[in-house]
């Protein structure tokens, strides 16, 4: 599973591995503490390497608890997948409760850590068009689905050819063609339900944008100490683009985005920081998204973007929603501190409230710009959000600088591809350090920049209005599927286990005049063994 994602992109390792994991839940009739132990080994071998990025500069205790947390999930996953994968057309079953336990720790605790949700493994596989119908569950749970009915196949094929009396080759039809139906869904949607065709009065416009990587002066967690240095390099390298506007080499922008942490000095509190923006923005001709922090009156910082104006100054506010915990804030505070020295270095910030779009004045309009800091693209809600309040190009800024050079910012930059075909929009990817990308609505990257380097990107990208599929449905599929999952599990428990069939069992011995009673049926004679 975890050669699927970013930088790998081996996308048909998800449904290979996946398939792997339903045909060891499945083998035997296992039980259901077998399926945990099952799941959390595949747990573990999946969010270990994942996740290095996280202790990278503040040692393995961080990265491996919350891998090993992780792996407590997918526990939980063997538990509940073995007991309904005992229901007809098991790999439906196995698909669902997938999407299930996915919600479940997108969500829970602290917010919930959505990071390596199986969608985001799929930005370069077939299956990604499905992304703009039914969102991040419908492509989770397609994966699941396709390499459960590609296991299914291989085990009647198996049983059939070594068991005697095996079922007949008719049994093979339905998870056959299952699998070849979800195999065609890709590009069937990639035909038929791209964003373009979803809505036919697609204004065609578009705006020439540009994003800003200033890089900074040294890598791991005091990147910023040297805080001037990194507003200066986003600065410089501005006015780098200004002075290729002037000799006529490249296109002036409509506005200007800058990373994440761009300017770690409040401008609205440090007039020599305003003052270098606003040159900035001058010598542009376009307004500059600031990634700052800014100090509210009670002192704590909130992860600001500010639309910066060279002639008004700050013209527009977005405070991150989602904060990141562990980073931006340290829940239970006072019990993390007692297993590493490094709790007390996160923040103390304040989420913001209002609206996910920014509204940027332009010398032909303004244009409504959609904005999901770093932590958050990795949430449905966010994007969500912005596009729904009416954002026509979203907008990531990003400071990976504190994850050194890991693969967490490639795997930050499949979710920002993934929102442009879930949402039907553009995305803007401005890093700090890298890497930076420009996305075209279909996922497309159409310039990107290195990691650790100074970079300009400009091009002119779409400003779309209509609306997927998947945006107009918003959560429902993942409500849907993961409520379809509970009601199975459910009824699974009432009757395809041991303890059901106890309580079935105790019934017929109280109802039954004689006393006989039937042994456990050869079903559950099995889970004994």
């Amino acid at each position: 599973m975890w050669t699927s994602f970013p930088p790998r992109d081996w996308w048909y390792m998800a449904v290979l591995s996946l398939g792997v994991l339903y045909a060891l839940l499945s083998q035997g009739r296992p039980r259901a503490r077998t399926g945990a132990w099952i799941g959390f080994v595949y747990g573990l071998g999946f969010f270990v390497p994942l996740l290095p990025w996280i202790g990278v500069y503040v040692g393995p205790l961080p990265w491996l608890a919350l891998a090993a947390a992780l792996a407590g999930y997918l526990a939980v996953f063997g538990v509940c997948a073995t007991v309904t994968m005992r229901l007809p057309f098991p790999p439906v079953w196995f698909a669902a409760v997938w999407v299930l336990v996915e919600a479940a720790r997108s969500a829970f605790p602290f917010g919930g850590f959505p990071w390596g949700r199986t969608a985001f493994s799929q930005v370069d596989g077939p299956l990604l068009p499905l992304a703009s119908v039914l969102g991040t569950a419908g492509v989770s749970g397609a994966v699941a689905l396709f390499g459960a009915c590609l296991a299914w196949v291989v085990q009647l094929l198996l049983f059939r050819h070594a068991a005697p009396g095996a079922p007949a080759h008719g049994s093979l039809v339905r998870p056959g063609v299952v699998a070849v139906v979800l195999a065609l869904l890709g590009p069937i949607a990639a035909i038929g339900l791209t964003p373009d065709t979803l809505d036919r009065n697609v204004s065609g416009t578009s705006a020439q944008v540009a994003a800003v990587q200033g890089n900074v002066p040294r890598l791991g967690l005091d990147f910023n100490a040297q805080r001037r240095a990194v507003l200066d390099n986003h600065v410089r390298n501005t006015f780098g683009l200004a002075d290729a506007i002037d000799s006529n080499t490249a296109a002036r922008p409509a506005f200007v985005a800058w990373p994440e942490n761009a300017s770690d000095i409040d401008p609205l509190a440090n007039p020599d920081a305003a003052a270098e923006i606003t040159e900035a923005s001058v010598a542009v001709g376009a307004p500059i998204l600031v990634g700052t922090l800014v100090r509210d009156a009670d002192g704590r910082p909130t992860n600001t973007v500010l639309v910066w104006d060279g002639e008004k100054g700050p013209v527009g506010r977005y405070d991150k929603h989602i904060i990141q915990p562990f980073g931006e804030y340290l829940p239970w505070r006072p019990f993390f501190r007692m297993f590493s020295s490094y709790a007390d270095m996160a923040g103390n910030f304040r989420p913001g409230t209002g609206s996910s779009v920014l509204q940027v004045p332009t010398d032909s309009g303004t244009i409504p710009v959609g904005v999901a800091t770093c932590w958050e693209v990795a949430f449905d809600r966010a994007a969500q959000t912005a596009v729904d309040q009416g954002a026509r190009i979203l907008y990531v800024p990003t400071n990976n600088a504190t994850f050194g050079r890991t693969d967490m910012t490639y795997q930050q930059l499949a979710m920002s591809r993934f929102r442009a075909v879930e949402h039907g929009r553009a995305v803007i990817v401005a890093a700090t350090s890298g890497v930076s990308a420009l996305v075209e609505p279909d996922g497309t990257v159409t310039a990107q920049s290195g990691i650790f380097t100074a970079a300009v990107l400009s091009a002119r990208m779409p400003l779309r209005s209509e609306t997927t599929v998947a945006t107009l449905l918003g959560a429902w599929p993942e409500r849907v599927i993961a409520g379809a999952a509970l009601v199975a599990l459910l009824f699974a428990m009432a009757t395809r286990t041991r303890f059901s069939q106890r309580l079935t069992t105790g019934r017929r011995r109280k109802s039954s005049p004689s006393g006989a009673v039937q042994h456990k049926s050869e079903e559950f004679a099995g889970d004994e063994q």
